[in-house]
């Protein structure tokens, strides 16, 4: 059970024991006074409670509409959900409801077509949107050695080549190779190590960066579907690497822990070399900003999101948003928007609604 209460955390970024209070959940219901209200927090960010499990995010531009994955994690609702917001007001603008719980969270360029992990059943799914929209599905078998199935946690898409990568949590873990269209599995990348977690596309260079629990970048040629390279930034050091953002500028991969180290690791992004660490404590998600020249960085357990300067690394703003600032995604107009998670109860369920959070940069 431990184990196991373990690997979900894992999947939802968390990577924390669980820690949380027993605790009732009290469910409401999303009525339409709860789907259209928000407040403003101490720091000025918009902040609006909305649902029981929520994870990544994704902007439709043909929509112009924010997407949220929730897996609802409560008692006595089964399937998920994906929430459509207002990328400004964060009002709720509609609900599709899907089967299975959802995790991992990505569009395409015209914003049409929405693609989905599923975790605990594992699979990934293709989402056509509008109101004729179709669903297509791939359910994943692979086994770990702890007798748990590999579970899909992030879900990238790679356009230009009309590939999708699924990275899957196991022991050992795997990236799956899928046809974005068809959603048909063309390769699977084994060995790829413990609990395979954040994946970043290069695809000026035609490679693809993996992190995993045994501390381990790996460098994959994405022509081949093969590892070149593994990197280890920690040394023999534990550590558990999860996301990444890379600066093609000055040629810098930022990958961040959050369990053991707790750090930012700073690497150039051909060689591996590490470059520096950045000493912000515990470090879950993180995205580069070209335009502005900054870097976001969500502190799962100090319970807030920084805004560094990508040159010199100096702090520039602070939010507190607790609990847990878990997944941030770069929005139009210089919006930053962040999934802030409640504690798990005992038994893995959702203490709280859970919060989505659009910070304006611009104001900084």
């Amino acid at each position: 059970m431990l184990k196991r209460c373990f690997l979900v955390s894992v999947l939802s970024a968390a990577l924390l024991s669980v820690t949380a209070h027993a605790q009732s959940t009290q469910v409401q219901s999303l009525s339409p006074e709860l789907a259209q209200r928000s407040s403003i927090t101490a720091d000025g960010a918009l902040r609006k409670e909305l649902a029981y499990g929520i994870y990544q995010m994704a902007y439709s531009a043909s929509e112009k509409a924010l997407y949220v994955a929730s897996a609802e994690m409560i008692d006595g609702v089964r399937g998920g959900a994906l929430y459509k917001l207002d990328p400004q007001t964060l009002d709720v603008l509609g609900v599709i409801h899907t089967d299975e719980s959802n995790f991992g969270l990505s569009s395409n360029t015209e914003g049409n077509v929405l693609f989905m992990t599923n975790s605990l059943n594992p699979a990934a799914a293709r989402v056509e949107l509008g109101e004729k929209g179709s669903l297509k599905r791939t359910a994943f078998s692979n086994m770990g050695t702890d007798g748990f199935k590999v579970g899909p946690r992030t879900v990238k898409l790679d356009e230009a080549h009309k590939r999708l990568y699924v990275g899957g949590v196991g022991n050992p873990a795997v990236i799956w190779v899928l046809d974005e269209s068809s959603m048909e599995v063309l390769n699977t990348i084994e060995n790829a190590g413990k609990w395979v977690t954040g994946l970043l596309l290069d695809t000026d260079h035609r490679r693809m960066y993996a992190g995993n629990g045994n501390g381990e970048v790996l460098v994959i040629d994405t022509d081949k579907s093969q590892i070149e390279q593994r990197w280890k930034p920690a040394g023999d050091k534990p550590a558990i690497l999860l996301n990444f953002a890379l600066d093609q500028k000055r040629n810098r991969l930022y990958a961040t822990e959050n369990q053991y180290q707790k750090t930012v690791y700073v690497l150039d992004a051909g060689t591996g070399k590490l470059l520096e660490q950045l000493d912000v404590g515990d470090a879950l998600d993180i995205v580069y900003n070209p335009k502005r020249d900054e870097l976001y960085v969500s502190h799962r357990q100090q319970g807030k999101v920084s805004v560094l300067d990508a040159g010199s690394y100096v702090k520039k703003a602070q939010y507190s948003l607790p609990a847990h600032p878990n997944s941030l995604l770069l929005g139009p107009d210089d919006q930053l928007y962040v999934t802030v998670k409640a504690p798990f109860t005992p038994d893995h369920k959702v203490s709280a609604r859970e919060s989505v959070v659009r910070i304006d940069l611009n104001k900084i």
